[in-house]
């Protein structure tokens, strides 16, 4: 063997060993990540959380705290159920009992904190302040809405229905995307004295004060103008929307506002 055969030989020991070595490195940082992610605990919270005054929605378990809009005694047999530790709405089977899923207790001023994620073209919503009484047949009667949507839906085009939303009512204060089917959203509500804050992912999407002067004005100028009941009052249920499509929930939490 030549010389320069020999320190060929070396240099490419050394190539291999090094790539392998990186190939090793890069496979265990992935690794970690994907155990990270599996092992990630959800519907829990932690004792820092619970010193902040947050509470769960959701157990992860059961549907405790929540029934069907106006018909309670047909949460069992409405399409929403509890999924490998989800809220899933199986809202394409016709054989379940059609409708909203809402909280037992109304609140006030909160922060909301919850996942989601919607059916490929998917269209939801989840409403704040719902009043629930006989005389209104749906939550969108009163209640707020916060727009879901899955990115291929053409809502998306549409300013007042883009995601993050309050549809129909305010379009996106800053432009952000859904993530689309089978990845998670993250989404923030705020309701503090009147004043809502809509976040999608970490970015701001909406503000408004009800019985503001903006807000009586931007109510007469939509579809809501002959809803007597619509976004009177900073204060009532929370509402999952059974819109047709289908759509999982996770680590729903709130903390009530003093």
């Amino acid at each position: 063997m030549t010389r320069i055969s020999f320190c060929a030989s070396i240099l490419f020991v050394l190539i291999a060993t090094s790539c392998k070595t990186d190939h090793k490195k890069n496979f265990e940082i992935s690794r970690s990540k994907e155990l990270a992610i599996k092992n990630k605990v959800h519907n829990q919270l932690l004792d820092i959380e619970k010193e902040q005054g947050w509470s769960l929605l959701f157990n992860g378990e059961t549907l405790d705290g929540w029934h069907l809009f106006n018909k309670p005694d047909s949460t069992q047999f409405s399409a929403w159920e509890v999924r490998d530790g989800m809220i899933f709405c199986n809202a394409t089977d016709e054989s379940k009992v059609f409708g909203d899923l809402v909280t037992n207790k109304a609140y006030e001023n909160y922060e909301l904190q919850f996942d989601w994620q919607m059916a490929l073209r998917g269209n939801g919503g989840v409403f704040i302040n719902v009043q629930e009484t006989p005389e209104y047949k749906a939550t969108y009667n009163t209640g707020v809405e916060y727009q879901l949507l899955e990115p291929e839906h053409m809502d998306t085009k549409t300013p007042l229905k883009r995601p993050g939303t309050i549809w129909g009512l305010s379009p996106q204060l800053n432009t952000v995307e859904a993530n689309p089917v089978g990845q998670w959203n993250t989404t923030k509500i705020i309701q503090l004295d009147g004043k809502i804050q809509f976040y999608l992912n970490g970015i701001l999407t909406a503000e408004e004060e009800i019985n503001s002067t903006t807000w009586k004005n931007k109510i007469a100028k939509s579809n809501f103008k002959d809803a007597p009941g619509f976004g009177k009052v900073a204060q009532g249920k929370i509402a999952l929307q059974n819109w047709y499509f289908e759509s999982w929930f996770r680590n729903i939490k709130i903390r009530e506002l003093y």
